[in-house]
């Protein structure tokens, strides 16, 4: 396109080439951060036991409804994101709820020698998806959203 159409067309319909590229950008990054808590509770609700027996394992009180808890916040909130519907809101959730898992279940620091590499590794994971969920608490679900943010 050249430079006068490319202005028309910000004048008409107020947005950038740039401006699309980040809604889809928007769009995508959203799908990707949902996408493992999706799966993530799903795999929880499907292997309750086994994921009550985790929490347990760990010594927390009442790890059914722990299980519950986070079966909510992983389906119900990442399908938020997914869709970008209350996603800020959805973002904040997982920010808290990263904050308090990640030290319990990733704790490397007191991990075994075999375990070490792989507890580090996704205690880093956690954190690069905090980052991820500050940047949408930030900046929104983007155009392509229900919330249209």
């Amino acid at each position: 396109m050249d430079t006068y159409h490319r202005n028309v067309h910000v004048a008409a319909y107020g947005e950038t080439h740039a401006d699309v590229q980040k809604d889809w950008a928007a769009l995508l990054g959203r799908v990707l951060l949902a996408g493992i808590f999706v799966f993530s509770g799903y795999g929880k609700i499907v292997g309750f036991a086994g994921t009550v027996g985790n929490i347990a394992s760990k010594g927390l009180p009442m790890p059914e409804v722990l299980a519950a808890i986070a079966i909510l916040i992983e389906v119900g909130a990442g399908l938020a994101i997914l869709f970008g519907w209350k996603a800020r809101w959805a973002a904040l959730a997982f920010i808290v709820f990263l904050i308090v898992i990640t030290p319990i279940f990733h704790n490397f620091w007191a991990s075994a020698p075999e375990q070490l590499a792989a507890q580090k590794i996704n205690f880093m994971k956690n954190v690069s998806i905090f980052g991820g969920m500050m940047l949408l608490f930030a900046f929104g679900p983007g155009r392509y959203s229900v919330d249209r943010g």
